[in-house]
């Protein structure tokens, strides 16, 4: 095989080549990424998409840090993760990355402007809470719990989590998954406009095909490889997608 130079090219924040990821389950071996190759640019907004079990979760996971691949390399800017012990991946997620998942994982006892706080705490440069939750249309829910939101408002509270602490990079897992089709489109348009005011470069995994129209670059994934590589010309807007 020919060597990969996994050096960023220019532009380019995540550089990945031929990334493998396999479990074992028993005895038998589930390869969930076979030899992906990518690169993802500064203020890009990135689709990935494909059916489950295609390894967007893994290949998401291990841009975020929050895995390593089996074999390959993936580089963030100047940082090789997959070189990177523990303690350098934590900190390189506290620092550079905001993650945002299907579910949305807030803490039930805290306020929605508490439940940001959390992440402001550890930044370095963070917004203010109330100033996060107003970015994702919710300055007037700041000191309501969890249990007195919709599961929409919900999610736009865990974007604000993420957002806060200005992260280089937004990592969204099916963001819309368990949502009903009007909630999923307002959580895109926020998710749109942070990546079009703030410039953060945001990687979107989905299974549902229109919305890959909202991106700058659609990476369709199979059965652990990049099927298919493909920018939009005419990029839509959320409010201009159904599905």
């Amino acid at each position: 095989m020919p060597h990969r130079d996994p050096s960023p090219a220019p532009g380019a924040v995540f550089v990945a080549r031929g990334l493998t990821k396999t479990y074992r389950m028993g005895e038998i071996e589930v390869h969930a990424l076979r030899g992906v190759d990518l690169e993802i640019h500064q203020g890009e907004f990135v689709v990935l998409l494909g059916p489950s079990g295609s390894g967007k979760s893994t290949l998401l996971n291990i841009l975020g840090g929050l895995d390593t691949p089996t074999s390959g390399t993936a580089v963030w800017r100047d940082h090789d993760l997959t070189a990177a012990g523990e303690m350098e991946l934590t900190r390189y997620r506290r620092e550079h990355v905001g993650f945002v998942f299907q579910f949305y994982n807030l803490i039930p006892s805290l306020t929605a402007r508490e439940n940001v706080a959390l992440v402001t705490e550890m930044a370095e440069n963070p917004m203010r809470p109330d100033e996060a939750l107003a970015l994702v249309g919710l300055g007037d829910r700041l000191d309501h719990y969890p249990s007195q939101l919709s599961g929409g408002e919900q999610q736009r509270v865990a974007i604000a989590r993420a957002v806060a602490k200005r992260p280089d990079v937004l990592l969204c897992d099916e963001p819309t998954g368990a949502l009903d089709y009007p909630t999923g489109k307002l959580v895109l348009e926020v998710i749109a406009r942070i990546n079009r005011e703030l410039g953060t470069t945001a990687v979107v995994i989905t299974h549902n095909a229109p919305i890959a129209k909202i991106a700058d670059r659609v990476m369709q994934l199979a059965d652990g490889r990049i099927a298919s590589v493909q920018a939009n010309a005419a990029k839509l807007t959320p409010e201009e997608i159904s599905w």
